[in-house]
C-alpha cells in the first residue's frame, strides 16, 4: 500500500527538479570593467554570465529603470 506523505514527497522532489531544471542559463561572457564606471568587476559576479556593470552601477541602473515603467 502506498503512503501518501510518500507520494506527496516524491511530487515534491520531482516538481523541484522540473524548475531547478528549467531555470535561466546564462552563456554570455561577462566584463571584466564595468561599462558605466570603468571599476574590475569581481570574478564571482562575473561567473553568472552576461555581467557588464558593476554591483553599484547595476544597483543604480535598475532603481533608475523602476522609475520609468508605466
Amino acid at each position: 500500500m502506498v503512503d501518501l506523505v510518500d507520494v506527496a514527497e516524491e511530487f515534491q522532489a520531482m516538481n523541484l527538479q522540473e524548475k531547478i531544471n528549467a531555470r535561466a542559463q546564462f552563456s554570455a561572457h561577462s566584463n571584466f570593467e564595468c561599462d558605466d564606471c570603468g571599476e574590475e568587476i569581481p570574478a564571482q559576479r562575473r561567473a553568472l554570465g552576461g555581467v557588464t556593470r558593476c554591483i553599484q552601477c547595476q544597483t543604480e541602473f535598475e532603481a533608475t529603470q523602476k522609475h520609468f515603467k508605466a
